[in-house]
């Protein structure tokens, strides 16, 4: 029996999630900065370790500047997962993650809630970790689509959480 869930990416615009999505489903990352009108859906299937098949229906958000909140709710309706993606360089699209992971959590109660921060390979990882967890900025992972770290393994242990 083939399982399907929805994931939505969230975010500021220029954070990566276009980048990411390409990444994971595709396996391509393309320096040429392309805004995202709208949303992108793409499919990817996934094996479980149980043996069973999850496709991944991934939509790739427009970002915003200001907030979660002004995401289109059509978007965001059926979700089995949100990944909220911050570029680590960034502060500015970061400093109200906790704000709109409550906004999330508040309105979409049985949706996981996933934080990514991106752009890895432009930092020293252990100083960000070390700076972000000091400024008590939530994250599920770091990642950097352009090499690919830690990219496949997040989506992986995701289709594993939202299918238990």
């Amino acid at each position: 029996m083939k399982l399907s869930k929805k994931v939505v990416l969230l975010g500021h615009f220029g954070v990566g999630k276009t980048s990411l999505f390409r990444r994971f489903v595709d396996n391509e990352f393309s320096e040429e900065y392309k805004v995202t009108l709208g949303v992108q859906i793409k499919k990817k299937v996934v094996e479980l370790p149980d043996g069973r098949e999850l496709s991944m229906i991934i939509w790739d958000t427009e970002g915003h500047s200001d907030s979660v909140e002004d995401t289109r709710k059509s978007y965001l309706l059926g979700s089995h997962a949100f990944i909220y993606v911050f570029d680590i360089t960034r502060e500015e699209t970061y400093k109200n993650l906790n704000e709109e992971l409550e906004y999330l959590q508040k309105n979409y109660t049985k949706v996981a809630a996933k934080v990514i921060g991106n752009k890895l390979d432009l930092v020293n990882e252990k100083e960000t970790t070390a700076y972000l967890e000091a400024q008590n900025i939530p994250f599920d992972c770091l990642t950097s689509a352009k090499t690919n770290k830690n990219v496949q393994d997040f989506f992986s242990d995701l289709a594993k959480e939202i299918t238990s």
